[in-house]
């Protein structure tokens, strides 16, 4: 809207969404990003000419209809180019040597379960069922939570008869699901759910709501699908850049937000210039933060005092701790990698212990020719979550060292990583993410999806603070680059709408 100004805070693939969407509908966009590169989680690093991603690896939503491809069409460029991932991963089991393949056509995905989890098709066709619902409902860009009577609006007119099948389980987890359905006894059925659930709930089966987990569970399948980008995870944010400067939009790296201070007309943000050392200030009409929301509740200084606010505070506070990373990335020669090796895999090593922590990995590869290694060479990055709050106090070097050589060892029963074919090797803490992202203890995925924090009960991009809004992989519909892009539409929504009042 001409003349309203906004300041996003993170050039993240959220934050940067929301800019260049609000910049082409004629805002005064500036994008305040304090590391040197932008894409925040998605971005990537160079090493003796390896490519690196950062933390995502794989995208949704670039099919057809699917969200990047929508917010690319309306922003007039052109869509990276990209590779389904078929398998989406490729997922082993302790003291097993054949993987459960997670295909995308689904009828060999379907095989693929018969042959796997004998008598679970009751479960998977409940999921699909719930996934069929829950993906027309987000088709037609609910506002969820609503805050207010236009969200209520549309959240009402996104709802159909369909949805209604979903009403009687948005109470339930993935267990419930699997007691329902009488197999909650297959304990490698729930072993590979909590593996694959935890990569995009932070959770197991046991807190999943059960309306996330099924779609968690079937998006990777036709006509959507989980990609591989040519090139990197980059160029998904080079390509939004792209966008904002097109549309009249600016992009500001080394600016650190140090605080946000509101108003009754505008909101003053206060900003570090990293390159020239200087602190200063600007008012906007918007701030839109692509933060977590713990560094959210920091930054705002003197929050108003009402019951709103202290509530939202509060639930901040009381929020699970949201989880680490912890990522070894590998550049090695291409005979390290085995014949026909998925892009994607993940291995649970210990089932007596925990998932986390080094022992599970999900596991990316890189593809001959997709511009991430030298000619004759790929990258292996493999990531495990952890608890954050770990890698802040004594012996960070001797944790960070036996994280790394555990990993290796782990990898090595599937990998030939024997010395001579590893060129590159470096690994990533919450300590490494905390200092790149900014972002609290390193936290990464956002806010866990449980029944208490997914979708009516989760956290929303409008926030109690005025003219002050969140995106990204706390509030709905959650993390990944295909989640923190709905996020941002709703922000540009209802900022218009706000804007139009």
């Amino acid at each position: 809207m001409a003349g309203q100004t906004v300041a996003v805070i993170g050039a993240g693939i959220g934050g940067l969404t929301a800019g260049a969407l609000l910049a082409k509908r004629g805002y005064d966009v500036t994008v305040y990003e304090q590391a040197a590169i932008a894409g925040g989680c998605a971005s990537t690093f160079k090493r003796r000419g390896f490519t690196f991603d950062v933390g995502a690896t794989q995208v949704a939503g670039l099919e057809e209809g699917g969200i990047h491809h929508r917010i690319f069409s309306e922003l007039g460029v052109d869509l990276p180019e990209a590779t389904f991932c078929d398998p989406a991963c490729a997922v082993f089991l302790p003291g097993e040597s054949e993987p459960i393949n997670v295909w995308r056509d689904r009828q060999k995905w379907h095989e693929e379960r018969l042959r796997q989890f004998p008598g679970s098709e009751k479960f998977w066709a409940l999921l699909q069922t719930l996934f069929d619902a829950s993906w027309k409902f987000q088709s037609r860009d609910p506002v969820v939570p609503p805050r207010n009577p236009w969200d209520v609006l549309k959240l009402l007119q996104a709802l159909r008869l369909d949805t209604l099948v979903t009403v009687p389980f948005t109470l339930m987890t993935v267990l419930d699901a699997l007691k329902l359905c009488g197999v909650v006894s297959d304990k490698r059925l729930k072993t590979f759910l909590d593996l694959q659930l935890k990569l995009y709930s932070q959770v197991d089966t046991s807190e999943t709501a059960l309306l996330y987990g099924a779609t968690a569970l079937a998006v990777s399948q036709t006509p959507q699908g989980l990609f591989h980008l040519q090139s990197s995870m980059q160029v998904l944010s080079d390509r939004l850049i792209e966008a904002l400067e097109k549309h009249g939009g600016k992009l500001l790296m080394r600016h650190r937000v140090k605080e946000i201070t509101l108003g009754n007309a505008q909101t003053k943000i206060t900003l570090f210039n990293q390159r020239k050392t200087e602190i200063f200030e600007q008012s906007f009409d918007h701030v839109v933060a692509n933060t977590t929301v713990q560094d959210l509740k920091k930054l705002v200084e003197n929050p108003p005092s009402s019951v709103f606010s202290e509530s939202y505070q509060k639930r901040i506070e009381n929020l699970d701790k949201p989880s680490g990373a912890f990522v070894v990335y590998l550049g090695v020669k291409r005979e390290a990698i085995p014949e026909n090796c998925p892009p994607h895999l993940q291995f649970l090593y210990d089932p007596t212990k925990e998932i986390g922590e080094n022992n599970s990995l999900f596991v990316s590869v890189s593809k001959p020719n997709d511009g991430r290694a030298p000619e004759g060479h790929a990258t292996i990055i493999a990531s495990s979550f952890v608890e954050a709050e770990l890698w802040f106090g004594e012996g960070y070097e001797e944790r960070k060292e036996r994280f790394t050589n555990e990993a290796i060892a782990n990898l090595s029963s599937y990998f030939d990583l024997s010395p001579e074919n590893i060129v590159v090797q470096e690994a990533g803490t919450p300590r490494t993410f905390a200092h790149f992202t900014a972002r609290e203890k390193g936290y990464v995925g956002g806010v866990g999806q449980r029944v208490s924090t997914f979708a009516p009960f989760g956290l929303a991009t409008r926030t109690p603070f005025k003219n002050v809004w969140l995106v990204g992989d706390s509030v709905h519909p959650g993390e990944g680059t295909a989640g923190v892009t709905y996020s941002a539409l709703t922000a540009v929504r209802q900022i218009e709408q706000a804007d139009r009042n």
